[in-house]
């Protein structure tokens, strides 16, 4: 199914330690970009959540938003700087004998200094919190995923109520260009006539002349290759494939058939639904810019 390239898709989970928080947002862009904003503290996740991302898109502007709460249950390493604590006693030491006062009894004299012990914590266990956040990721991708295939959907139904109105004006044209050619011929004999009267007209130069006007506004293989083209961007759709750049190709192609058949268009009504395929055209290539 096709998948529009704008998508938000939320996942909340984690142990009994950790809660994870996962958000998803993409918008438009050519190719996948993929930018993730994590705490300093587990900037690891980032190369991976950008690997593990890439096999739910192809194309997008991807923003990912992490956020770990870790209920701390291990304690870190402490030690003490001892020359520090040194430091301090002898300097206390110095004031009581110069002012006469008691020294503490107990060790609070240095506890109190906060600087005296060092707290080195255990490093991240890299595995383990990949392991937690994985899960989380991935029911964020999928409700990232089905976002944006229920926006693909819509796009698709209007795209191809487009197609079909672009098949309406190929029909039109197909029908209408022979008459073309039969009212130049009328057209013809009677612009003669008003010039040369009763006097006999050479049929078979008129004949040669409406077989030139017809082969010089011919649009049959045009028309051939609009349905051909139609039919091929109905089939995109069912391929199941990323395909907003083919698409995108494909419809500069069905652009340019229609640009011809302008160009050869001498009758009004014709004219009118060129514009129309046109008209549609663009509005299809607006659309397309949403698919990945």
């Amino acid at each position: 199914m096709v998948k529009s390239m704008t998508g938000y898709g939320r996942a909340v989970g984690g142990d009994e330690n950790m809660t994870v928080t996962v958000e998803l947002k993409s918008v438009n862009h050519r190719f996948f970009e993929f930018n993730a904003r994590v705490y300093r503290n587990y900037s690891f996740l980032e190369e991976r959540l950008k690997a593990f991302f890439q096999q739910y898109i192809a194309r997008g502007k991807v923003d990912c938003f992490v956020q770990i709460d870790v209920e701390e249950t291990e304690d870190g390493v402490v030690s003490v700087n001892h020359a520090l604590a040194a430091g301090y006693y002898n300097a206390a030491k110095d004031l009581s004998e110069k002012y006469g006062l008691p020294m503490p009894a107990d060790v609070t004299l240095l506890t109190s200094h906060p600087d005296v012990f060092n707290v080195k914590k255990a490093p991240a266990d890299e595995e383990k919190i990949w392991a937690v956040v994985q899960p989380v990721a991935a029911e964020a991708a999928q409700s990232f995923v089905d976002m944006r295939l229920a926006e693909g959907k819509k796009l698709e139904t209007d795209i191809l109520s487009r197609a079909d109105a672009i098949l309406d004006a190929v029909s039109f044209i197909e029908q209408r260009s022979p008459d073309t050619v039969r009212e130049y011929n009328e057209k013809l004999k009677s612009r003669i006539r008003e010039l040369i009267g009763d006097t006999q007209v050479d049929e078979q130069r008129l004949l040669t002349e409406a077989a030139l006007f017809a082969d010089k506004i011919a649009v049959a293989e045009e028309t051939v290759r609009l349905r051909s083209h139609i039919d091929q961007l109905r089939a995109f759709f069912t391929s199941g494939a990323p395909i907003g750049r083919k698409l995108d190709f494909l419809v500069q192609e069905i652009n340019r058939e229609a640009n011809t058949i302008g160009s050869k268009a001498s009758d009004i009504e014709i004219a009118r639904r060129v514009i129309d395929i046109k008209a549609e055209v663009e509005k299809i290539r607006e659309q397309i810019q949403n698919i990945e």
